[in-house]
């Protein structure tokens, strides 16, 4: 490949977003079905790719060194959106954000870590004696549910060091499952609620207009994507933005350096036991994402920071990885483990759709309907999942829900949907196997169960 190469394979990938977004727009069922138009273009390339009209067709669609480009994109792009998640957000202390949102941090922990639970025992009971499958697959539920599409193509070199290459593939089918699992059954529990009266305010499905339904925002009440903080003949607001993720990916890529060393030096040497360079970067960038915010909190008194811009940025490289990911799906991965994909898929659904229902009212303090849908959408697909389910149930925002949700995130992501215990959850089960993880697994989510229960009592 070169810069030619390269650029083309962007600019083909541009073509299917663009492409992705109008067959949105001309098409009601995925509109009805809260389809990013991402998620769109990524099927359509796939569909147009090597893995189905190439295969039925025997020719090569795209050239080799677009699917070499595509491929190495999600990668990179992870880093980006979650080096982004903390700059220009005002970081509150623990302390406030857990008395704000303890509750809905623990059942975020008890849908997290209960996922590993249930993918793990289904495994190692199941999967791995009936259908040969890696042990590894019992940590997919939570990585591709939770994770998501991101994650699932993040961790891809990570399932290729740990002697599992397919496991990549098989998480972002699951993320896609849950995508549409999550709209689609949130939407009937949300029914359902309001059959049952479990709403505090009751309301009626939200009409939404002919271009809220499109994806559009009505002309006359659009808003700046970013507010200018420098001068243009200085640096361009975007451009300086950009560095501020690029430094946060450097730190964290130095923090992930030294502690890759410290374990080779140290236990790593001892034992044998490797974990760290098992770790991919993403978690870590996160980290340098914090410590920047940290650092200009200090330092930058003209505030040049805009979240608006940082969120724009962050939300590109997530349709790039979303698009990347979907179109370089290995289908003939999934076929080969079809009937191990659809018993995670679910056993997934299920765990999720019993802990909003059962566990959920248990844990949160009020309003534990509009709280929890909101877990409950991120726990299946994305934050905006659960952002829209919120936003059915609680137009009005007359509950403290969406307050929760977002302080939730500052002590939720650090460490599962794509945080510290996600990317370690390979490593982990690689190197000490699958029960003395799901013994841990078990242990947090039961932990977290009874601290909840006991703050509500």
């Amino acid at each position: 490949m070169n810069a030619n190469t390269i650029g083309f394979s962007l600019l083909l990938l541009g073509g299917f977003l663009v492409a992705g977004k109008w067959i949105r727009i001309k098409t009601p069922v995925l509109q009805n079905l809260f389809l990013p138009s991402s998620l769109v273009a990524g099927l359509l390339a796939l569909i147009i790719g090597p893995e189905v009209l190439g295969r039925l067709l025997e020719v090569d669609i795209f050239p080799s060194f677009v699917m070499d480009t595509w491929t190495a994109l999600p990668g990179l792009m992870i880093n980006v959106v979650f080096a982004a998640l903390f700059i220009g957000k005002v970081m509150p202390s623990v302390g406030e954000v857990w008395k704000s949102s303890g509750p809905q941090v623990l059942l975020g922990y008890i849908i997290s870590f209960g996922q590993y639970t249930v993918g793990l025992a289904l495994t190692f009971f199941v999967l791995t004696p009936f259908f040969d499958i890696n042990p590894l697959a019992g940590t997919l539920i939570e990585i591709g549910f939770v994770g998501g599409h991101g994650t699932a193509a993040g961790l891809s070199e990570t399932f290729v060091e740990v002697g599992f290459p397919e496991g990549s593939d098989l998480a972002i089918g699951l993320a896609t499952v849950g995508v549409l699992a999550g709209v689609l059954i949130g939407i009937a529990l949300i029914n359902w609620g309001m059959r049952k009266e479990k709403l505090v305010y009751p309301v009626k499905m939200e009409e939404r207009s002919r271009l809220d339904k499109k994806g559009i925002i009505e002309l006359d009440i659009r808003e700046p994507a970013g507010y200018l903080s420098t001068r243009s003949e200085s640096i361009e607001p975007l451009s300086l933005h950009f560095g501020y993720i690029g430094l946060a990916i450097i730190v964290g890529y130095l923090i992930l350096q030294a502690l890759v060393w410290i374990e080779q030096v140290t236990w790593g040497n001892a034992t044998g036991v490797y974990l760290l360079r098992y770790v991919p970067l993403f978690p870590l960038a996160m980290l340098g994402g914090i410590i920047v915010e940290k650092i200009l909190e200090k330092t930058d008194k003209y505030k040049t920071v805009d979240r608006l811009l940082i969120n724009r940025i962050q939300g590109f490289a997530l349709d790039v990885l979303i698009v990347s990911a979907l179109a370089t799906l290995s289908l003939s991965a999934i076929g080969n483990n079809l009937i191990p994909f659809l018993l995670l898929s679910v056993t997934g659904i299920i765990w999720t759709v019993f802990a909003f229902i059962f566990i959920a009212p248990r844990i949160l303090p009020d309003f534990w309907f509009e709280r929890g849908i909101g877990d409950f959408g991120q726990s299946m697909g994305v934050t905006a999942t659960g952002l829209l389910l919120m936003r059915v149930t609680d137009p009005d925002q007359k509950t403290p829900a969406l307050e929760s949700f977002g302080y939730k995130q500052l002590l939720f992501e650090l460490f599962v949907g794509g945080g510290l215990f996600t990317a370690a959850s390979l490593p982990l089960v690689f190197q000490f196997g699958t029960i003395p993880v799901l013994i841990f697994t078990s242990i947090v989510t039961i932990g977290c169960g009874i601290l909840g229960r006991g703050m509500k009592n």
